[in-house]
């Protein structure tokens, strides 16, 4: 099963997109040699050429990019700084969801009952069932619309309001999958890694 991976060097130093560059070069070659199809799907360049801030994979092995999850650390004297230094360069790697799947609406998921309602209108608003409660089943999404007389208008605007809702409740879900993504970048905890490659 696929699984999407995204790499990032959080709000490290230029030395965290270098690492990264190096830790994604050395996964794509391990995944080569076990046979797992790695694609670069996103990419995000560091200030410096052939450096990464964040890359998001697709990796045909969950057990593989398993074993490539959690805090990356990569092991070599920086590149950018001259003389003795800090030498344990920190990245994150943490699975996502990339994009949300669209709610279907089809009519006849959807439970339509007359209804009565109250309130001013005279007698055939309060003894008629004009109104309509609708039900979509699937999510258990629910409207009532009482503002017209005939029963076929409200049927037919309730209908409209649950597409509405459906369609506004997609855009929340993917507007959630963005915001958990961005947080992964800030979620990279220096210390303790997962995994550590040296050159």
């Amino acid at each position: 099963m696929s699984v999407h991976l995204l790499m990032s060097a959080g709000r490290g130093p230029q030395e965290c997109s270098w690492a990264l560059a190096q830790l994604l070069r050395r996964l794509e070659a391990d995944a080569r040699s076990l046979s797992v199809v790695v694609e670069r799907v996103e990419t995000v360049a560091g200030e410096r050429p052939g450096t990464y801030r964040s890359v998001l994979l697709r990796i045909s092995d969950d057990r593989f990019a398993a074993s490539w999850t959690g805090t990356l650390c990569w092991q070599a004297p920086s590149p950018y700084r001259t003389g003795p230094g800090r030498k344990n360069w920190y990245v994150t790697a943490q699975p996502c969801q990339v994009g949300v799947p669209r709610t279907a609406f089809d009519e006849s998921e959807v439970d339509v009952v007359a209804i009565r309602t109250g309130g001013p209108g005279g007698q055939h608003r309060n003894k008629a069932s004009t109104a309509v409660r609708a039900t979509h089943r699937p999510t258990g999404t629910v409207v009532v619309v009482d503002t017209e007389r005939q029963f076929t208008l409200n049927r037919r605007i309730a209908l409209r309001l649950l597409r509405d809702r459906l369609a506004q409740s997609d855009v929340a879900a993917g507007q959630d999958v963005v915001t958990a993504r961005w947080r992964i970048h800030d979620d990279l905890v220096r210390g303790d890694p997962a995994r550590v490659e040296r050159l």
